[in-house]
This record gives C-alpha cells, sequence and structure tokens, in this order.
C-alpha cells in the first residue's frame, strides 16, 4: 500500500545555515549545537579535509577544498549563510578569498568565517583594546594578530598555549582556558578577550569567567555562530552565550 504524504518548507522556515568543520575539529559541532538550538533554525555541516598540524604551508592547502566541502552541504536546501570554520586558515587563504570559494558550491549564501566574524563582533561591542589568547605556534599567531590590527584593533595583551597539533588542542581544558583568560585580561587594559580557535572547548567557560574580569569575551565558534545568526536576520538577544549575544549587528 502506497501511503499519502504531504510536504512542507523543511527544518529552515527562518533560517538554513550551514558549517565547513576542519576533519580535526571536535568541538565546533558540539558548541554550535547548543548556539542553534532555534526554532526554525536548519543548520547542516560539512567536513572539509585537515591534517592535525596546524602550520601555514597546511593551512593554504585547505583552499583548493572548499568549494568540494561546501558542495557537500544538502543540495536541495537554499542555504542563507555559510560559515567556513577555521580561524587561523581564514586568516592565512584571507576572507575575501573564502567567500569567493564557498560561493563557487552555494553561489545564494552570504559567507563569513571566524576572523570575519570576531572583527564584526568586535565593532559590535565598541571594543578597540584587545586581549588575545591563541593555541598556535608563534608563526601562526603573528600573521593573526597582523591581520586582526590592520582593521585598527589594538592588541594590548596576549599569550599562547603554543601548541601546534591540533588533536591536542581539542583536549586543552576547559579550566587551562580560563586560567588563560584571566592572565590575558590582568596584563593591561583591555575592552574584551578573544581566545581564538574552533577547537578550544571556550562556550561554557565565556559564562563563568566574563563576569569575574566583566569584559566581553569571544571565541572563534561564539563569535562565528553569532554573526551568522545576524546575518540570516534573527537578532534576538539570547542569554547563556556571553555579552556578545545581547548585541545586533545594527549596534556596529
Amino acid at each position: 500500500m502506497k501511503l499519502p504524504f504531504e510536504t512542507d518548507q523543511g527544518i529552515g522556515t527562518r533560517a538554513t545555515l550551514g558549517a565547513i568543520v576542519l576533519e580535526t575539529d571536535e568541538t565546533l559541532e558540539k558548541e554550535f549545537g547548543r548556539i542553534m538550538d532555534l526554532e526554525g533554525v536548519a543548520l547542516h555541516h560539512s567536513r572539509i579535509p585537515m591534517v592535525p598540524e596546524i602550520r601555514e604551508d597546511n593551512l593554504q592547502q585547505m583552499a583548493r577544498d572548499i568549494p568540494a566541502s561546501a558542495a557537500l552541504l544538502p543540495s536541495a536546501a537554499r542555504f542563507d549563510v555559510v560559515g567556513y570554520g577555521c580561524t587561523s586558515a581564514a586568516t592565512v587563504i584571507g576572507p575575501a578569498r573564502v567567500a569567493e570559494l564557498v560561493r563557487q558550491a552555494r553561489p545564494e549564501a552570504k559567507v563569513t568565517d571566524p576572523l570575519t566574524a570576531v572583527r564584526a563582533a568586535l565593532s559590535a561591542l565598541g571594543a578597540g583594546r584587545l586581549g588575545f589568547v591563541t593555541p598556535y605556534r608563534a608563526e601562526v599567531s603573528a600573521r593573526m594578530r597582523a591581520a586582526l590590527e590592520d582593521t585598527g584593533i589594538q592588541i594590548t595583551a596576549f599569550g599562547s598555549f603554543e601548541e601546534g597539533d591540533d588533536r591536542v588542542v581539542a583536549r586543552i581544558t576547559e579550566r587551562s582556558i580560563a586560567d588563560a583568560i584571566r592572565s590575558v585580561a590582568t596584563q593591561a587594559e583591555v575592552d574584551a578577550v578573544f581566545v581564538a580557535c574552533t577547537n578550544l572547548r571556550c562556550l561554557r567557560v565565556i559564562a563563568v569567567v566574563e563576569p569575574e574580569i566583566d569584559r566581553p569575551i569571544l571565541s572563534s565558534n561564539q563569535a562565528l555562530g553569532w554573526h551568522m545568526l545576524r546575518l540570516a536576520g534573527i537578532d534576538e538577544p539570547m542569554p547563556g552565550f556571553g555579552r556578545l549575544f545581547q548585541c545586533g549587528m545594527s549596534d556596529s
């Protein structure tokens, strides 16, 4: 017996979002699952090849795989926003090039990445002096610092775990991340603290440490999730994810 059925618009009645996640990333999907748990928001993931060693040459090589990874997002869906989930590679490849590569497969979508997102977040918060935490080795951290400073952001405090293996980065404890934020926040006057890398487990740390330092805390996943939602027109405040989620794009 053939059964009758009806169809509707699917899950994404408010927004359909796509995230390109590194092969080595163990954190973004979990944190995005919390941030994007909104009625009418569809979130789809695709993976992109990445070796564990975080070096500029390895990051640059991801450019060749971005269109194919974007193409693996569900073909029947029309995407409002696609986020490329790698802070360091977005810095090395360049946000404009990342967007161009994603749109080869998803021409209808707005595109963002953690570097672009944190720039928008700092503008929305009115934060010019930044405390900066990374897990990266010196050459990758320096490239990212330069990319932030080129937009007029002043990095007044900095610290890094100096770990080059993304598998190890995923296992840096939340306590270590919290202690790093506290340490950097007390080095100098800062308007906000940014913790880079989608593989660091920051989302729960933000809610705990932000009231202690009385400054906004940004992370790669949190800023990227915020920017994707705002680009999709979802502007309501969302508790539990830091001061950033009280801001809309119009606050910049």
